[in-house]
């Protein structure tokens, strides 16, 4: 792109800060919508008229427009920025003619020089300062702060309330990311099988240090005559492609729990499926049948945390009697353990990804006696309650350093 391309009056209209354009006879050429909104003017106010016919001196501070206008003629006769230390300058408040509201402003003016040498435009910024003078910073201080000192006080503090709006600014879109992603990821992990079953509940939530899409995923599969799968998985890598992933895998055990309903059967399909996708190897699963005729909980596990079935009483038992590597991790193919737990109808059965209990620097034990803590709180929650406390108190509800996907299921 050329400098010709370029629109420099909306690159203007579209900072943040308060800017005028004068020319080397201090008229007035262009003025931006921010220095229109902080000192309540229009541009038929300003543009074309000389700086000091429109800003002429105010009773209460008669001698600020002619402090503002000598330093831009010290930038005409220097050549190089000037500073102005803050300085009051009432502005008329909109609606109610003849009424002014104090304000303090700093005032920094830098040349635009020509092909020769000399000044062809100003570039005049405004910072409204009148919250930092109005501080205790000022009105504790026993000396006065000679004029410098005082104008560069307010030209860090001016500089500070940017960053923090800038801050603000960078916050919200980064929770608009978030919204975009988790959405998006609701949608990949749309399962029809799930919407029959009121007494599951499943939450999501991406890592913070990315704000994407991610591996981590859950699925629950209907089963004839009236048994269901559940399945929570983990795909190594954050990002479009470890999503990628996530979608094949989880296709592929949705398919094979529905032909072969063993879940250490079908977490064996899977295994060998992944060694032919990149990036798949190192993926940790976990896969439970219940089956609600027999009342019993069959499960197989591939180098995933344990799901933890939670009682009324608030005790809870460790689903960690099958467990194995995660895909891929050995060389040849192995048949996978599986194991099987009864359950009395009101437990409650939960499983996760490893972002909800690891945190760095710690033993996942810690992390599970965690879980379980916060579980035998809640055995008397339903599920949908039961998943948004625990988020809460796990300290995830805004995000983690991984991804979370949970289920709850009341048996």
């Amino acid at each position: 792109m050329t400098t010709a391309e370029i629109d420099f009056e909306e690159l203007f209209d579209a900072a943040p800060n308060a800017y005028l354009v004068l020319d080397a006879d201090l008229v007035v050429h262009y003025v931006n919508c921010a220095y229109l909104q902080v000192t309540g003017r229009t541009r038929e106010e300003l543009v074309g008229r000389s700086i000091l016919e429109a800003f002429p001196d105010t009773p209460a501070a008669p001698a600020a427009a002619r402090d503002f206008g000598a330093s831009l003629q010290r930038v005409l006769d220097s050549r190089e920025p000037d500073v102005v230390a803050p300085k009051r300058f009432d502005i008329p408040i909109v609606g109610r003619p003849g009424e002014v509201a104090e304000r303090w402003w700093c005032g920094m003016s830098s040349p635009v020089r020509g092909p020769d040498g000399t000044v062809k435009w100003i570039i005049a910024r405004a910072d409204d300062v009148t919250e930092f003078m109005r501080s205790p910073v000022i009105h504790e201080i026993t000396q006065p702060l000679s004029n410098e000192a005082t104008g560069i006080a307010a030209q860090v503090y001016a500089r500070s309330r940017e960053l923090e709006q800038l801050n603000d600014q960078l916050r919200q879109a980064n929770a608009r990311e978030r919204e975009i992603a988790v959405a998006l990821q609701e949608v990949m992990l749309r399962s029809p099988d799930l919407d029959r079953h009121r007494n599951i509940a499943v939450r999501y939530l991406p890592s913070f240090g990315t704000l994407n899409v991610c591996g981590d995923w859950y699925d629950v599969v209907d089963l004839p005559p009236d048994r269901y799968a559940i399945a929570v998985g983990d795909v190594v890598g954050h990002g479009l492609e470890a999503a990628a992933v996530m979608g094949m895998l989880r296709s592929a055990l949705s398919a094979a729990i529905r032909a072969i309903p063993s879940p250490a059967q079908a977490l064996e399909v899977l295994g060998l499926y992944a060694r032919a996708v990149d990036g798949a190897l190192a993926t940790t699963v976990a896969k439970v049948l219940v089956d609600p005729r027999s009342r019993l909980i069959i499960y197989s596990i591939a180098g995933h945390p344990p799901p933890v079935l939670l009682h009324p009483d608030g005790s809870c038992e460790l689903l960690d009697q099958a467990t194995d590597p995660p895909l891929g991790a050995r060389p040849d193919h192995v048949p996978r353990p599986q194991a099987g737990l009864s359950y009395t109808r009101g437990d409650t059965l939960v499983l996760y990804t490893d972002g909800l209990i690891e945190r760095r620097g710690e033993d996942i034990d810690t992390g599970l006696t965690r879980l379980t803590d916060a579980l035998a709180r809640y055995s008397t929650l339903q599920v949908e309650e039961i998943a948004d406390a625990l988020l809460d108190d796990l300290g995830v509800t805004g995000g983690s350093w991984d991804d979370v996907a949970l289920v709850v299921v009341r048996l």
